[in-house]
């Protein structure tokens, strides 16, 4: 097919029914090389209140089994070419959904409007990579099974496909603007006492560290783009894992640096980030903040003790002997930030599939602490909300079982009226209150920025 960018394809296809991105943007080779698009799925997969749907037909049984046994009637095989995911689902894993995985408390309110989980099932999807350029159409022609429904399908499906991207890109709501001024549920001494209250539990040896964050909501203007938006928080902050997805009235936009976990041929990689500098436009002073971080005590022993628990995590499913750390607590640069990110690195586990990971590693380390439950309950404790999509994760499983998911931080939620999103960090005996809540709106502030630039004021 003619060659056609991400952002043109999705400015074509952003308003048709189940639209879903996963965005690679940003200077950062491989892991940016490839982006998707969904459009128009054949059914979908939530969990409300626990009780996991298809089609919105309630289903009786433990979510992921459930999700397991539905994909299998859709199996195909695994390609040879370099795009890693032709078909399957797209959706996100809300951050309280690990509340159905693990026995823990339940927060006082949840508000976020989201499902606990929810993918779209797809048949038709976009591939891009960056790296060489190619852009590829994917039918699979399912549901239809038998041989020659399925391949009348993918054609037909495939033609309309291509018949879509053909059609004038709409014209987004450029200027949607927000209503009243940004508001956190912690003061900033609010925020620093909830670090205090992690340092006591560390010293009465409850945990080593917790991550909290505040969360930071605004009303809308009616008829607020939220695509307009998604486009706008791309440029403004370009990242590896981005997504943009609607969830019934709500819609998803994210730019997130950080993956959860990838699954290819039972090839399990997960990058933990922990530790965050603002970057400076002086060459030489941003050479030694990014020269502070890398030797800084705190952030390395934040990010130690997380890659401890990813391969405490992993090893539940991987091979024993494979779970290994080819990079502890190096540095990547994104826009504005410098992050510590360490990689983790395991061999799954025979006869075991990515849901098997996911049940056993979700919510990612990174953004609960460590030990991980104790550290939940309390970030239940002193948050006191539903995260809902924030800390959770976004991404694709292939029709072929493989998978890749981000943790969704620097993502915001976007429901009729209101806007909100969070921002965080990881809290140990180490930690400063004044300097972590300074923290929370460095990495805030990339949010903030894109709002101001997407209502024509200063980015």
């Amino acid at each position: 097919m003619d060659r056609i960018t991400v952002a043109d394809a999705a400015k074509r296809l952003a308003n048709r029914p189940g639209f879903a991105l996963l965005d690679s943007t940003g200077e950062h080779g491989d892991l940016a090389r490839f982006s998707f698009i969904g459009v128009d799925p054949f059914a979908t997969f939530q969990v409300i209140d626990g009780i996991a749907h298809w089609n919105g037909e309630p289903l009786a049984g433990e979510p992921l089994a459930l999700l397991r046994e539905r994909l299998r009637a859709y199996d195909l095989p695994r390609g040879d070419g370099a795009f890693p995911f032709r078909g399957g689902v797209i959706g996100y894993l809300a951050y309280d959904f690990g509340k159905r995985l693990e026995k823990l408390d339940e927060p006082a309110r949840s508000d976020h409007g989201l499902d606990e989980l929810r993918f779209d099932v797809y048949d038709l999807v976009l591939g891009f990579d960056r790296l060489s350029g190619e852009v590829r159409l994917f039918s699979s022609g399912f549901p239809e099974t038998g041989d020659e429904a399925r391949a009348r399908r993918a054609k037909l499906r495939a033609e309309a496909l291509i018949g879509w991207l053909s059609e004038a890109a709409p014209e987004g709501e450029c200027g949607s603007r927000l209503i009243g001024p940004w508001q956190s549920n912690f003061t900033p001494k609010a925020y620093e006492a909830a670090v205090s209250r992690v340092k006591d539990y560390i010293l009465a040896g409850d945990i080593y560290q917790a991550n909290i964050a505040q969360r930071f909501t605004c009303e809308l203007a009616d008829g607020f783009d939220a695509f307009a938006f998604y486009e706008t928080l791309r440029a403004a902050n370009p990242a590896p894992f981005g997504a943009f997805l609607r969830s019934g009235e709500a819609a998803i936009a994210c730019s997130s640096p950080e993956r959860f976990l990838s699954c290819r041929n039972g090839q399990v990689e997960a990058r933990p980030i922990k530790g965050t500098a603002r970057s400076n436009p002086d060459p030489a002073r941003d050479a030694a903040v990014a020269a502070g971080l890398l030797s800084s005590e705190k952030d390395r022993a934040e990010n130690t003790m997380i890659v401890d628990l990813l391969r405490n995590d992993l090893s539940r499913v991987a091979r024993p002997g494979t779970v290994k750390v080819p990079t502890l607590c190096g540095l990547e640069t994104y826009e504005g930030l410098h992050h510590l990110t360490s990689v983790v690195k395991g061999e799954l586990r025979e006869g075991l599939d990515g849901l098997d990971l996911l049940a056993a590693t979700f919510p990612g380390g990174s953004i609960t602490g460590a030990p991980k439950l104790r550290a939940m309950d309390i970030i239940t404790e002193i948050e006191g909300v539903a995260r809902g999509v924030y800390c959770g994760a976004i991404g694709y499983i292939g029709f072929d079982g493989d998978l890749d998911f981000n943790i969704a931080i620097r993502t915001v939620t976007l429901t009729p009226g209101r806007a909100q999103f969070s921002a965080g960090g990881g809290v140990t005996l180490l930690s400063d209150p004044t300097a972590e809540h300074a923290e929370t709106l460095v990495k805030a502030d990339r949010i903030f920025k894109a709002f101001r630039r997407h209502a024509g004021g200063d980015a």
